[in-house]
């Protein structure tokens, strides 16, 4: 990428590997190069670069970064002149910390979802970063991939269109099967969760954030319950709640982790409905492609010029499932002087998505200020 020094990711996880690394090699040249990869361990440092290596077809891996050596710690890794930004992919609770070290090391960040384990510390975290680095040009986004996604990018375009009309109800619904076998469980910051929510946390802010972009107003309000089916999920693996999404606009979210099989109930993910019409959004599979794809079927109300006769207009539009391209393209695009506009990443942002987790496995049917607790009062 013209212009731009090296990048270098910090964290070797599952999504490092699976979702960051392909979607460095999709931008290609319009990535920086990786030149550096860090991880607690010298092992897991190692086996991302190697992993790296060949999903990015380098002629040699990326430097390797890890703790217990202070010839080759992170410090060293943040003092590299030839790295302009970082991505952070580490446990939730790891995240807030370094993040600050790569700013104060004067490195453009961008750092996985959730922004932080709670609101409380994310609006600590922001207020440092507005405080100390936004001045110096330095940009943190946070990398929330269903907000870059095209697909929930053509739905929000599609309702701001008038094709639906007026929103005035929606529906949010998350159903995920988690055993104790699966890849996703077997990460240990998982397994004894160090912060609230568990799985609703970590994997429902995606569902939250995917409605944020859609809906035409802010989330405002909350009243749900919070429980605990499967006990290896603790402390809670399911959030029913009621919601208000500005003047007149209400809906369901309904975030749950402990179904009983994989075959999930059929239904759809996201359904928003107006005056006009409505619109569903799925996951699905299209043969011939690769990786899911993002289903937008639209349904607009089509009436004669008299009114005397009314139609529905069918219209479907598929994306294919590249957020995490997405965010980094837009990430890369800002520290280079080129922002796209599109107000991906913004920390604020996001933590509105951790302050509907946040009140809803905490209200017990009580209504909560979504706007009240996002000032921190």
């Amino acid at each position: 990428m013209s212009g731009i020094s090296g990048v270098a990711i910090l964290g070797a996880g599952i999504f490092a590997k699976e979702a960051h690394l392909p979607a460095l090699a999709a931008l290609g040249a319009s990535a920086p190069p990786l030149k550096a990869v860090y991880s607690r361990s010298e092992k897991s440092a190692k086996d991302l670069a190697q992993t790296a290596a060949t999903i990015l077809k380098l002629s040699s891996p990326p430097s390797v970064y890890f703790d217990n050596d202070s010839s080759s710690n992170l410090d060293v890794l943040l003092a590299r002149s030839d790295i302009s930004s970082v991505i952070v992919i580490l446990p939730i609770t790891t995240q807030p910390a370094i993040v600050l070290k790569a700013l104060a090391a004067g490195k453009h960040v961008i750092s996985e979802k959730p922004v932080a384990a709670d609101v409380q510390s994310g609006l600590k975290l922001i207020a440092d970063y507005n405080s100390n680095f936004k001045s110096k040009n330095l940009i943190w986004r946070v990398a929330e991939n269903f907000e870059a996604e095209p697909g929930y990018q053509a739905a929000a375009a599609a309702i701001r269109a008038g094709k639906i009309g007026q929103v005035h109800s929606f529906k949010a619904e998350k159903i995920d099967y988690i055993d104790t076998e699966t890849k996703w469980y077997k990460t240990p910051w998982r397994t004894i969760p160090d912060y609230q929510g568990g799985f609703l946390l970590d994997g429902g802010v995606h569902t939250i954030a995917a409605l944020r972009v859609m809906l035409p107003h802010p989330l405002t309000h909350v009243s749900g319950f919070a429980s605990l089916n499967k006990a290896y999920l603790a402390p809670h693996d399911i959030i029913h709640a009621i919601v208000q999404a500005g003047p007149g606009v209400s809906g369901v979210a309904d975030l749950i982790f402990a179904s009983p099989t994989k075959s999930r109930p059929a239904g759809s993910e996201f359904a928003i409905l107006g005056t006009n019409g409505w619109l569903s959004v799925n996951h699905v599979s299209k043969p011939g492609v690769s990786g899911s794809v993002i289903r937008v079927i639209i349904h607009s109300i089509v009436k004669s010029k008299d009114d005397t006769e009314v139609e529905e207009k069918e219209e479907i539009i598929d994306e294919p499932g590249i957020g995490v391209q997405a965010e980094l393209a837009s990430f890369f695009a800002a520290i280079s002087g080129k922002d796209d506009g599109k107000g991906l990443g913004d920390p604020l942002a996001a933590l509105g998505d951790v302050a509907f987790i946040q009140a809803a496995l905490n209200s017990g049917g009580n209504l909560v200020d979504l706007t009240q607790l996002l000032r921190g009062d």
